[in-house]
């Protein structure tokens, strides 16, 4: 992934007048825009917007479909929950959402956190393909499952 520190001017911060990511992936139309009235839904479309980060954002993320990392696992469970359509939305939101804390931060993109976010959901589908949901008899992270004598 590209440095995003050479789309912004060394002498502002590009983001600094979002409050904060949400209010940037707002921006982008990357959203639902709900519409209510009465207390009704009426709408939860997102908005049309003619921003070319939106749309470089949508294109990146429509090639993640296919991507080994945890933007593409991220990408593949949205599209069977979603549809296509949705998820491509769903993931830039994400991609948008990281781009802002990289630019608001001044740090480089590591995937620490994604790596994280791997391990532990990796071992909460170890613990339900188990049947143990029950918190004082969970699968021990490592070892021998007493239930189905398989290591996870």
């Amino acid at each position: 992934m590209p440095s995003p520190h050479k789309w912004s001017s060394p002498r502002s911060d590009p983001v600094s007048r979002f409050r904060n990511a949400s209010a940037f992936a707002s921006w982008l139309g990357l959203c639902p825009d709900k519409r209510i009235s009465g207390g009704k839904v009426l709408s939860t479309k997102t908005r049309k917007v003619k921003n070319r980060v939106a749309i470089v954002l949508r294109h990146g993320a429509k090639s993640l479909s296919r991507a080994k990392d945890y933007f593409g696992a991220f990408f593949r469970r949205m599209r069977a929950r979603l549809g296509t359509a949705q998820t491509i939305t769903a993931t830039a939101h994400k991609l948008a959402r990281v781009v802002y804390h990289v630019l608001h931060s001044k740090e480089p993109y590591t995937e620490t956190v994604f790596h994280r976010c791997e391990l532990k959901a990796r071992q909460h589908r170890a613990r339900q393909d188990c049947g143990l949901r029950n918190i004082g008899r969970r699968c021990p992270a490592l070892g021998e499952c007493r239930r189905c004598y398989r290591y996870h």
